[in-house]
């Protein structure tokens, strides 16, 4: 090659021009640029060559100066409509005369560069040109549109992006949504961390994130971990700080179908026949309904009548909605489906529509309302002595809270004798079921609240007026337990083993109260369904099934399918196989639901301690987690709440102490305290 040769070479993928030097060894030749910078090439780095003429470095500003009037890309569609017919190829040379008329240095490169640039109309083979053919063109043209409209919607995307980022309302596109909800999907794995303790990086590793995950991330410049997903979401305003990832994470349905909706309002509207044509009419008696001020699902009420023999009877009334649904239509599919109302800090997602749930479902104060009432006379030491069950017609007298019972209890309101035979009754069936072997195990219970990213904590105490209700309540499950028994009906029975207590000496060396409970509740083991009778010893029952809150359980809803069925001297519903198979699948759905109360409660629980860091806490040291390790399980007595804490010194069950929070990250599931000595609480 001759010394002055001006050719072409790519550095690290750029054109560039350079004259040839001197040869270096046998094949290569240094070739110095326009910057002076010398570059020992092969001859297959060498992707043009300018013939006719030699040039020096200070020339190639000059020549480029030159090419660059004539590098109009639009010109070579002009030049392939003229050779695409024929299929002719073409050398840079020969494409200068098409296009410029003339063949000099400059035109011949200017079309060289035209044409090793183009992706739509040539491709190259060796030395020449071949045109592409009209069919290819179009769905190159059609890639073109393509990736510029996905350009200008991600343009368009990162400005809005940059909107939100500032705190401005942003109208989201249907494009972002998707974008946002592939986020969303992939931020969820957050709550897998946390509840499973899996290190984030092993995540990402074994579930990399999809690809319009990565894209997104990528494109704003943030790592693509389910951390940063999430981090970028809340950023957003497209999740709240606090979003429930487990709720998230869960199969639990958050919104009703519209079909559901629909059927729901239907029914209100046109009330379906109710199958039970011969209702006990049981509106002379007075009947309160108990429950918290919030509650809006009302589905059980109290009654005490006056026998004619001196005896009393307990009616234990739990709201029908049977009566609004069938067995297998919409309504019931659905909250088998959901399987309970879930109760979560921020709300509860019901198990039916509320416009049947709040409304006609539930036993409201002075409409009359469908129920299925249990009846029972209990003997003097408080065993059923007589009982029987009917689908009624009642008229809610009162609704109460638990404090005004409380209250009316402790006043002695004259009034309401039948408050205070009631509460007789329930304390003589407690007695009764102790000498039957129930066990009491009587923990603090926290009920959080969250209101307007406000969080309250309040402790839910064994009162009289509960302890009354929830007597009541297990009254009833017996009852209709035992009917089931008596008349051979499966039910979703519910028992639970008999546990294998400490012995009672052993019980003794520890600290009454708490301590001791905590221990009991260990041993305790789970409840268990069956569809035959089996026996509960926690409750000192031999039968046992919920039937007192069918709006918001769905295997109370079961029990209530099957009694009332019989009691219409009808054909089951539901046949021992078939309610085998429902329960086996509303009992996972359940096990899911717990899971995320129970993590939900747990959030709300560390960020409030988070938000209260100088607050002083008396705990009770409950039980060892490990303790070679110094790591037990505390009570925070003001707040109901049990949590871990590792300790520096040696401690005993049972000791009480004063702690403040020094570490608490909801979103990581982390806590920790340290232990405040008298005086510092004092000081402080």
């Amino acid at each position: 090659m001759e010394k002055g040769t001006l050719v072409e070479f790519r550095v690290q993928g750029d054109r560039r021009l350079g004259v040839v030097d001197r040869p270096d060894g046998k094949t290569r030749w240094f070739v110095v640029d326009e910057r002076g910078q010398s570059h020992s090439l092969a001859p297959r780095q060498l992707t043009y060559t300018v013939n006719e003429q030699t040039y020096k470095p200070a020339d190639i500003p000059s020549f480029l100066s030159q090419v660059q009037t004539y590098l109009d890309p639009s010109s070579l569609e002009v030049a392939w409509e003229i050779l695409v017919e024929d299929g002719e190829t073409v050398t840079p040379s020969q494409m200068a005369n098409l296009l410029f008329s003339e063949s000099e240095p400059q035109h011949c490169y200017a079309a060289h560069c035209l044409l090793s640039d183009d992706k739509m109309y040539f491709k190259q083979k060796g030395d020449v040109y071949e045109p592409r053919s009209a069919a290819q063109v179009a769905e190159r043209k059609h890639q073109i549109e393509v990736e510029a409209q996905k350009a200008k919607g991600q343009q368009e995307f990162l400005a809005r992006v940059e909107q939100a980022l500032q705190g401005e309302s942003v109208e989201w596109q249907k494009p972002d949504r998707q974008r946002l909800e592939a986020l969303e999907k992939y931020a969820t794995f957050v709550a897998d961390i946390v509840r499973m303790g899996i290190n984030a990086e092993a995540l990402v590793r074994n579930y990399p994130p999809p690809a319009p995950v990565l894209e997104t991330m990528n494109m704003l410049g943030r790592s693509a971990t389910p951390q940063a997903a999430l981090q970028l979401l809340i950023d957003l305003g497209w999740w709240s700080p606090h979003e429930n990832l487990f709720l998230r994470r869960s199969s639990i349905p958050v919104q009703f179908p519209s079909k559901v909706l629909e059927v729901a309002q239907q029914h209100l509207d046109f009330p379906p026949a109710d199958l039970d044509t011969n209702r006990l009419d049981l509106t002379h008696l007075k009947v309160y309904t108990i429950d918290d001020e919030s509650t809006t699902e009302i589905d059980d009420g109290l009654s005490c009548e006056n026998l004619a023999d001196g005896r009393q009877r307990l009616w234990v009334h739990i709201a029908d909605p049977t009566r609004w649904l069938m067995p297998e239509d919409e309504l019931d599919l659905e909250a088998r489906k959901r399987g309970s109302t879930v109760y979560l800090p921020t709300g509860m997602i019901p198990m039916f529509p509320e416009v049947l749930a709040t409304g006609p479902m539930s036993l409201v104060q002075g409409k009359i309302c469908c129920a299925l009432s249990f009846g029972v006379v209990l003997d003097e030491s408080g065993a059923v002595e007589d009982y029987s069950i009917h689908p009624t017609l009642i008229k809610p007298t009162y609704r109460l809270t638990y404090e005004d019972v409380d209250e009316m209890l402790e006043l002695g309101v004259q009034a309401e004798p039948e408050i205070e035979a009631i509460a007789n009754l329930a304390q003589k069936r407690k007695t009764w079921r102790y000498n039957q072997g129930a066990i009491s195990i009587n923990m603090p219970e926290a009920m959080i609240k969250v209101k307007d990213d406000d969080i309250s904590i309040d402790i839910l105490d064994d009162s009289p007026s509960r302890q009354l209700v929830a007597e009541m309540m297990i009254l009833a499950g017996e009852v209709a337990a035992r009917y089931g028994q008596a008349h051979n009906i499966p039910l979703p029975f519910r028992g639970q083993p008999q546990p294998e207590l400490p012995p009672e000496e052993e019980l003794l060396q520890l600290p009454a109260g708490f301590v001791r409970f905590c221990a009991l509740r260990r041993c305790m083991p789970k409840s268990e369904m069956s569809i035959t009778p089996v026996r509960h010893a926690g409750l000192g029952l031999d039968t046992y099934t919920q039937a007192t809150s069918p709006i918001r359980r769905y295997s109370d809803l079961l029990t209530h399918f099957q009694l009332k069925a019989h009691l219409r001297g009808e054909d089951l519903p539901f046949s021992a196989e078939q309610l085998k198979e429902v329960m086996m699948t509303v009992s996972t759905t359940t096990q899911e639901l717990t899971m995320v109360e129970r993590q939900t409660n747990r959030y709300y629980a560390l960020e409030y301690l988070r938000r209260n860091p100088e607050e002083i806490w008396q705990v009770t040291i409950l039980m060892w987690l490990r303790e070679d390790s110094n790591l037990a399980l505390i009570l925070l007595e003001d707040l109901g709440l049990q949590l871990p804490m590792v300790f520096r010194r040696s401690v005993s069950l049972g000791e009480q102490v004063l702690v403040k929070v020094s570490i608490a990250d909801p979103q990581k599931d982390i806590i920790q305290f340290q232990e405040i000595i008298y005086q510092e609480a004092v000081s402080g």
